[in-house]
């Protein structure tokens, strides 16, 4: 089996991290492939950058000419994207935001969300609205750290512990990483807090493992059938490109522009 994870953000540093912890959860006879966005911005920290991030991935799926994969795993905490991407492509796609979600429900009444900046809280509020599992939110809690200060380990553990207490406080009985950045930060900070954390990364792909075992996609009978076939413009061609969905790599061309 093969799982495409995807980087919301245009930093390769991140994307190899991401990839390390994506592999270290994946079972015996997984591979895992990450993809870079060639444009977009170099951290997502907004409405804007989701946005362009969205369309950077989406149009990274579209053009992929690599080795024919299984899956899609969207590595970004609360970032646009995962509709568009389900309509695309015909294999399953797991969000590392509602994969986290869904398995701290299975673990506590109420989890907490500790991300980046607090800018990134009603974004990923939204996010988990959407996907049906805000109502067990009980806070969504910014350590104040932008995407490109979590390299600095000791700092974002230590931003992380003190955020996990205002969500602990606000009845938080499961904790969530809340960017795919602080992927592995669970070893450190779960036992220290003695409350159960999940990777989203780590939890996308065991779903994402469970869902092809089992032979199961997304479904095409109502929100995510294929796109209506019609002209879309992608912007300017690259490399020759004209436009194709990327031939036979589990992406259709439905109606995509010449």
């Amino acid at each position: 089996m093969r799982i495409v994870v995807t980087n919301c953000n245009t930093t390769q540093e991140m994307t190899e991290e991401i990839v390390r912890g994506a592999r270290a959860a994946a079972g015996p006879g997984t591979t895992v492939l990450g993809l870079t966005p060639t444009w977009g911005p170099e951290s997502a920290e907004g409405w804007l950058d989701s946005y362009l991030s969205a369309a950077a991935v989406i149009d990274l799926l579209r053009t992929y000419k690599g080795p024919a994969y299984d899956a899609v795993v969207m590595a970004g905490f609360g970032e646009h994207g995962r509709e568009g991407v389900r309509e695309l492509v015909d294999v399953p796609v797991v969000d590392i935001t509602e994969a986290a979600a869904h398995l701290a429900c299975l673990l506590g009444r109420r989890y907490g969300v500790v991300t980046t900046l607090e800018r990134s809280c009603g974004q990923i509020e939204d996010s988990l609205e959407l996907a049906g599992v805000g109502r067990n939110c009980a806070a969504v809690v910014g350590t104040g750290l932008g995407v490109l200060d979590l390299g600095d380990a000791d700092r974002t553990e230590a931003a992380f512990l003190t955020a996990a207490e205002r969500a602990r406080e606000a009845g938080a009985e499961v904790l969530v990483l809340g960017c795919a950045g602080m992927t592995g930060l669970q070893r450190a900070v779960g036992e220290k807090l003695g409350l159960p954390v999940v990777d989203g990364v780590a939890a996308a792909v065991k779903l994402a493992e469970a869902l092809v075992t089992m032979g199961l996609t997304t479904s095409r009978a109502g929100s995510y059938a294929n796109p209506v076939p019609k002209r879309r413009v992608w912007g300017r061609p690259v490399d020759g490109e004209t436009g194709s969905a990327g031939g036979d790599h589990r992406v259709r061309d439905h109606g995509h522009p010449q």
